[in-house]
């Protein structure tokens, strides 16, 4: 696995073994899906990781079916891609984001702008796409580590695109502050991925996930072994992993947010779960 524990930045990284397909959009465009096997885990963070909040519990067993997921936010060249295709409910901007490249995930999108993005891939590629629920989102993104971060205890700027530069909150742990980039990164410049071949699970831009927002873990079934419903059209949705804006803290494989679904917002993207059986 890949740790980082102190400001000495030791980084070693064991990858296992990936099984993923290309989801091809044109002869040199594609999306890269993954394959994450079923499991079980703790979701949410323990009592003693540091800067927890109380939305983060408490913890609680998960066991998920095997499912797919893109090894990287949505670019804004797949966006764009997409967003000319036919509609399935809604009209998407082929340009919405504030930091413009290719390579750089897409935001200013709403929930519901990226859940248009999925009924049109999945109806392009007649294979069910969908945005990930906040349990595989989880589990993907700690890749059987229990640590705050895939990476480890703690986490730089040199491994993840977030604001490292804050007087008071820039560092966390034993780590060390860094820079401030106030911008997204191209979605494979740190060229690191974690243990399951996923890359910018921390930081970069905020990712929606399919859920409805709720407050904590609290009377959550210890046995959820298919995705989340449908949310309620008006109730706020989840968000993960931190993005370029937020402090390390809030980058931690546990952080949740919420956001109102129509909202759109230059650190806030999404990557894409596809549900095809193994």
């Amino acid at each position: 696995m890949a740790f980082v524990n102190s400001p000495s930045l030791a980084y070693k990284h064991r990858q296992e073994s990936v099984q993923f397909f290309l989801e091809s959009l044109t002869t040199d465009l594609s999306i890269q899906i993954i394959q994450i096997l079923a499991s079980t885990f703790q979701m949410g963070s323990a009592n003693n990781e540091p800067k927890r909040q109380d939305r983060e519990g408490p913890q609680h067993e998960v066991i998920l079916p095997t499912f797919f997921m893109s090894k990287y936010p949505i670019t804004q060249a797949q966006w764009r891609y997409i967003s000319r295709l036919d509609k399935v409910n809604l009209d998407l901007n082929p340009s919405p984001s504030q930091f413009i490249g290719n390579n750089h995930p897409v935001e200013q999108v709403s929930w519901f702008e990226a859940v248009e993005f999925c009924d049109r891939l999945s109806r392009y590629t007649s294979r069910p796409y969908r945005l990930p629920t906040e349990a595989e989102w989880e589990y993907a993104c700690r890749a059987n580590t229990t640590t705050p971060f895939h990476f480890g205890e703690t986490i730089t700027t040199d491994l993840a695109n977030y604001n490292g530069a804050d007087e008071q909150h820039g560092a966390y742990g034993r780590g060390p502050r860094g820079e401030n980039r106030q911008t997204t990164t191209p979605v494979d410049h740190f060229g690191i991925a974690n243990a399951f071949g996923l890359c910018d699970m921390h930081g970069n831009v905020w990712e929606w996930c399919q859920d409805s927002w709720r407050p904590n873990y609290d009377n959550t079934s210890k046995r959820k072994t298919k995705a989340a419903s449908q949310p309620d059209q008006s109730t706020h949705r989840v968000a993960r992993g931190g993005s370029w804006y937020t402090t390390p803290q809030r980058c931690r494989s546990a952080s949740r947010i919420h956001f109102d679904p129509e909202s759109r917002h230059p650190d806030v993207g999404f990557r894409v779960v596809c549900a095809l059986k193994k």
